[in-house]
Formats: structure tokens, C-alpha cells, sequence
């Protein structure tokens, strides 16, 4: 165990006493002024277990998931904590504030967090200027979505932006449309929507192939709050239309696990562990549906190395983890890559 690692729970502690969104800004410019400093070796041990998924070379199986660093400023100090992939975003072409504050909170005896911050970023140019000036050269995901001002049915003009740009810098990019805090945003999951979506997106994958000579997979961020048609529905779109992976799940917006919390009927996303089991069962059926064809990345709820395990039996190939990192801190990170290891 690191020194960061030990010292995480009187952090955490210290940390708990603001704002959740203030906690958050102050965790991530800690992590980099400690990284800037050359100290990166106390943030953690990365664990060696490398394992081949869409045709790259992971570290080890576990990544972070979007939205804890959503304008790629912190890539390199995140990297130093020993995940074994990176993804950063959501990033939208345009800069947009996100949703009015307060829009985070915490669930503590749940180890839960409620959000609807609703793709805040500084927009696409500066978020690949930050890219570029990061050192780290693993895997890198870059997860996009749209404005929430567009209309929906100009969605796929934001996405095709984004894509364009940031293709020649992703190991892998995520296509997100399952945020619940950008409004209509999951009613592109719906077949019609979806199947315009991901047809476009794939037909210019091809064209950036070509232009950049390089291949960079697509993968699909999914909710969990989909009925067993919906999920069928979706694994079909994506192997029909050539999609090399799913992530699943974003955030839920039921309240089942958490009902007489203060902060129950706040509007937003709960991550956490209460959207452990819901979001491994959606996991579970969209492996059964896509029979092995596309790798899937189990994300939602773990906050041990046996859940990550469970995630893996379930049909995941990969995992990522975010809230779990935030309550349990690196040793999280640890402890999950040698489970899997």
C-alpha cells in the first residue's frame, strides 16, 4: 500500500466536509499538483496484468470511467494512481456550464452519489488541447456527446463533430447517449434513433480510418434502466452496424435502493454501490445477446475486487470504476487489478 493509499481515509474524511462538486475539483488539482511535483510514485502501484481488447494492449483490466475528469486536464496524475486505462469526457463540440449547482450529491451510508452536472466541459477544442499535452501513453478512451441545445434530431451533427476531432487521439472513443441529465438525450437508445446514430458514426469511422491511417474502435455507453427488448434491440444495432464494444452502464434514475435517503429525490444519475446489481444484470443480458461477438466494459457500483470479478463472470472483459475510486480511494484500484490479475 502506498502512502497516498493509507493516507486516503483522512483525506476522504477532510474531503467529505465540502461541497460534493468542490470535494471533487479539489481531489483532482491535489492529484496533479502531487504529479507535477515528480511525487507520482506515492499515488499508487499500477499492477501488471496485461490483457488485449479491440485489438489494444491494456495495462490491466481496470479503467476509470468518464465524467470524473471531463475536459482531459488530469490525465497523467489519474494515469499515476494505476488504472490500467483511461477515459475522459463527456466533451460536446461547444463549451456548456451543465446544470445549475448544487448538482452532486452524496449518499454516504449508500456509498452512492447523486449527479446531474449535465456534460459540463469547456468544449472540444479545449478539451484536445488538454489531451494533447498529456504525457501518458496507455489507453486512452475519449467518451463524446452532444449540446444539450441541440435538438435531437440534429444529434448526430454533434456527435459526427466530435468524432472528427478527437479520432486521431483515442485509443478507443465512446459514444455516450445514455446520460440521464441531458434532456432526450437516452431517447436516442430507441431503434429508429440508434440505428441513424450508429450507421453514420460507423460510415465515417471508415473515412477517418483512411484519412489518419489508423483504426480506432467505437464503443457504445449504455443505461441501465432498459427493458429485456430494449437491450436486445441495442445489441442487435450494434453488431449489425459494426460497433466494436459496449459499456454498460451509465447512471440509473431509479430510486428503489435508496428510498428515505435525504437527497432521494434529487434529479439526476445514482452511481454507486446501489446500482451494483441493476447495472451487472443489464450486463449480463447484453452478453448474452451479443454471444462474445464484442468485448463489453462492466462499469456501475464496484467497490471491491470481488465485485470486479462478478462484473467479469457476468460478461464484462474489462472493468471501469468511479464512485467506488472516490469512497475507497486507490487502493481500490489495486485491489481490483489483482483480483482480476
Amino acid at each position: 500500500m502506498t502512502l497516498f493509499s493509507a493516507a486516503y481515509p483522512l483525506a476522504r474524511a477532510a474531503l467529505f466536509q465540502l461541497d460534493p462538486e468542490t470535494a471533487h475539483d479539489l481531489a483532482l488539482h491535489s492529484l496533479k499538483k502531487l504529479e507535477k511535483a515528480h511525487l507520482a510514485g506515492i499515488l499508487g502501484h499500477r499492477v501488471s496484468a496485461p490483457r488485449e481488447v479491440f485489438g489494444l494492449k491494456f495495462d490491466n483490466a481496470v479503467g476509470l470511467a468518464a465524467g470524473l475528469d471531463k475536459n482531459g486536464e488530469y490525465i497523467d496524475a489519474l494515469a499515476a494512481v494505476g488504472f490500467g486505462f483511461i477515459e475522459v469526457g463527456t466533451v460536446t463540440p461547444r463549451p456548456q456550464p451543465g446544470n445549475p449547482k448544487p448538482r452532486m450529491f452524496r449518499l454516504t451510508e449508500y456509498d452512492a452519489l447523486i449527479n446531474r452536472l449535465g456534460f459540463n466541459n469547456g468544449g472540444l477544442d479545449a478539451f484536445l488541447a488538454n489531451v494533447q499535452r498529456a504525457k501518458y501513453k496507455g489507453v486512452l478512451g475519449l467518451n463524446i456527446g452532444k449540446n444539450f441545445d441541440t435538438p435531437i434530431e440534429n444529434a448526430v451533427d454533434d456527435y459526427l463533430e466530435c468524432l472528427r476531432g478527437v479520432f486521431p487521439h483515442a485509443s478507443y472513443i465512446t459514444v455516450n447517449i445514455s446520460s440521464p441529465n441531458t434532456k432526450g438525450l437516452r431517447g436516442l437508445q430507441a431503434a429508429e434513433q440508434l440505428e441513424i446514430l450508429l450507421s453514420t458514426l460507423k460510415a465515417e469511422q471508415a473515412k477517418l480510418a483512411k484519412k489518419h491511417k489508423k483504426t480506432t474502435p467505437l464503443v457504445l455507453k449504455i443505461a441501465p434502466d432498459l427493458d429485456l427488448k430494449s437491450i436486445k434491440d441495442i445489441a442487435k444495432l450494434t453488431l449489425d452496424n459494426g460497433f466494436e464494444g459496449i459499456i454498460a452502464t451509465n447512471t440509473t434514475i431509479s430510486r428503489d435502493a435508496v428510498r428515505g435517503n435525504k437527497h432521494a429525490n434529487e434529479m439526476g444519475g445514482l452511481s454507486g454501490r446501489p446500482l451494483f446489481s441493476p447495472s451487472t444484470e443489464v450486463l449480463r443480458e447484453f452478453a448474452k445477446h451479443v454471444k462474445g461477438n464484442i468485448p463489453i466494459i462492466g462499469v456501475g457500483g464496484i467497490m471491491s475486487g470481488e465485485d470486479a470479478k462478478l462484473k467479469i463472470n457476468a460478461g464484462a472483459a474489462l472493468v471501469q470504476i468511479y464512485t467506488g475510486f472516490i469512497y475507497k480511494g486507490p487502493a481500490l484500484v489495486r485491489e481490483c487489478a489483482l483480483a482480476l490479475k
